[in-house]
């Protein structure tokens, strides 16, 4: 068992770079199946679920090539396969947007669930719906998802509710539709924004991304090109917050200050110093930190993907703090986590009732999803003694070198394994 050991109590301070946007990156790997010629993308973040999202376009006949650690060279002309190995959609929960593109593509496709973070139901019924609107059949074989269409055609789509991943789906099963799609109640976050602009540098016809009214007008070749992916708002956060926690100064370069606006809005209303400049911004503890309440909301609202983060930094402030979850439904399971570290937290529902503790001691706890498990590594760094995460492998889907820039800001962190004969003993 690989874990990390954090010996905390240290503020951190220095530079730390972004890296590109997994929920952008994420996406637009799966949309390169509907480019007719190769896609150069860059920026790419070198984390584990970029590897299962290429090992997928690879399964599908894609032939990928790296040309450094940020950069894919990606050549989908000999995609012939419309199903998604089974494995590997069970690793990821984006593994579902194949199912767009290789409608677009291919007019079939077929897949598992998709797996990742555990947050409750996450029905893909929007997804669906979007699909049929625009002509596609679906049915469940032996708990494979299939879909088929004979010929996309573009459609209005209504969401329901208003869904990151239904919108991204829609959006590349319509980019080779026949007529326009028209998506309404779409979301509206930086990544949905980035795809649309990645489709569109590689010959796609997208207007309105960024709003809650996206128009797509279906094109019959996309030659390829290339683009670069945005920096990450949700890694930029968990520094931000990182900072302030630890009492410490960082500059975070390589960021787009207007896609961390909630982020910065809500430190600022707890006492911490925030400077932007063009791509960079600099986070400064300078005095006690204060309650707030933080509710999630989609784009532009305060992100969920930051939710277990805030919730951490606000075991530190005074007073009592009220954090509302409004996007998924049980996200709030690495609390018994932080409650072991110390922390006050009532749960009830969608709602978190935090009272501030001032500070954290160590102790063994698990990463049980990707932001909780960053939460994980805020709190260690805080602590005064020694934390142990377990189940990192969750933190490493999503965030680049964590390791190496925690220390680089003067962490004590240490990756190490643990043989399984020593875990038995100890429980022993």
């Amino acid at each position: 068992m690989i874990k990390y050991v954090i010996h905390g109590g240290k503020p951190l301070t220095g530079t730390v770079e972004i890296s590109g946007a997994k929920n952008a990156a994420l996406p637009i790997l799966a949309a390169t199946v509907l480019a007719d010629g190769p896609c150069r993308v860059e920026n790419i973040p070198s984390i584990s679920d970029v590897s299962i999202c290429t090992d997928i376009l690879y399964n599908l006949g894609a032939d990928v090539t790296v040309v450094d650690r940020h950069t894919l060279m990606i050549d989908p002309t000999r995609v012939n396969s419309f199903t998604v190995p089974s494995d590997l959609a069970r690793s990821m929960r984006a593994s579902y947007y194949f199912i767009g593109s290789l409608l677009g593509r291919m007019g079939q496709a077929k897949m598992t669930t998709p797996g990742g973070c555990d947050f409750g139901v996450r029905p893909i019924d929007q997804h669906i719906k979007g699909f049929e609107m625009l002509g596609a059949k679906w049915s469940m074989d032996r708990g494979m998802l299939c879909f088929s269409a004979d010929s996309l055609v573009g459609g209005h789509v209504y969401l329901d509710v208003v869904s990151v991943g239904a919108t991204i789906n829609v959006m590349l099963a319509a980019v080779k539709a026949r007529g326009l799609t028209v998506i309404e109640n779409a979301a509206r976050e930086p990544h949905i924004v980035d795809l649309a602009n990645f489709l569109n540098t590689i010959g796609a016809d997208i207007m309105g991304a960024g709003t809650d009214v996206i128009k797509i007008r279906g094109v019959s070749y996309l030659p390829g090109g290339s683009y670069s992916i945005i920096p990450d708002q949700i890694e930029a956060g968990t520094y931000m917050v990182a900072a302030a926690a630890t009492k410490g100064d960082v500059t975070l370069k390589n960021v787009i200050p207007k896609h961390l606006e909630s982020i910065t809005a809500k430190l600022q209303e707890m006492g911490v110093e925030v400077e932007e400049g063009d791509e960079c911004i600099r986070v400064r503890y300078v005095g006690e930190l204060q309650k707030a309440n933080v509710k999630t909301q989609p784009h532009p609202g305060f992100p969920t993907d930051m939710q277990p983060q805030i919730t951490t930094l606000l075991c530190l402030a005074k007073g009592t703090s009220l954090v509302t979850e409004n996007v998924f439904d049980n996200r709030f399971k690495y609390v018994d986590e932080l409650r072991r570290m110390g922390a006050n937290i009532t749960v009830d529902g969608r709602v978190a009732v935090v009272e501030g503790v001032g500070g954290f001691q160590g102790a063994p706890v698990k990463a049980v999803d990707l932001r909780a498990g960053a939460a994980m590594l805020i709190a260690g760094v805080v602590a005064t003694d020694r934390t142990e995460i377990e189940d990192i492998h969750h933190i490493e889907r999503g965030y680049e070198n964590v390791l190496e820039k925690f220390r680089k800001l003067g962490a004590d962190i240490k990756r190490i394994d643990v043989p399984d004969d020593m875990r038995l003993a100890k429980a022993l």
